[in-house]
Parts: structure tokens; sequence; C-alpha cells
């Protein structure tokens, strides 16, 4: 998912929002949070410790390293489109 600084489709938006597990309003902090959970939850180092199966572990680790990449991608979408809301109400429109 490529962060497009002009304008995001709401297709991207509601699935960022779906990896975040969230729904508008939400607020900076509250996205913030969320974030800090989500990637102590899918840090790829965190897998190191639960099997001793050199594949199973590799598997886990990659699908960790993803969905780090995809929260973090996730992040930045919401973040920007986050601003451009706030941006909007305090302009009035």
């Amino acid at each position: 998912m490529a962060v497009d600084r002009g304008s995001s489709k709401q297709e991207d938006i509601d699935h960022a929002l779906a990896v975040f597990g969230l729904t508008p309003p939400l607020t900076r902090q509250h996205l913030e949070e969320r974030r800090r959970e989500l990637l102590a939850t899918w840090h790829p180092h965190r897998y190191a410790n639960l099997t001793n199966n050199p594949r199973k572990y590799m598997s886990m680790y990659r699908k960790g390293e993803a969905m780090t990449k995809a929260i973090n991608a996730a992040y930045q979408l919401l973040a920007v489109w986050l601003e451009g809301s706030q941006e909007r109400m305090a302009d009035g429109k």
C-alpha cells in the first residue's frame, strides 16, 4: 500500500482502518497507541523462543515481517488522512 500524499482512495483508508481494527472518528493519540500494540504483537523477533523448528520459526518470522510492514504502511496512510481531516475541519469545510 503506497502512500499518496495528494488524495488517498477510500478503499485504502478502509483497509488501513481494518489493519488497525479502528473506526472513525479517531484521534492521533488513539492511532499511536494502537500502532504500538500491534507492533509489539507482530514484532518478528517475538517468535524466536516459540519453537525449536527452524521452518516454523521462519514462517512466523516472515509473517511478522509482513504484518509489521502492513502496520507501518497503514499508519503512514492514516496519519496523512487524519492530518488532512483535521485541516478540513479547521478550515470549516
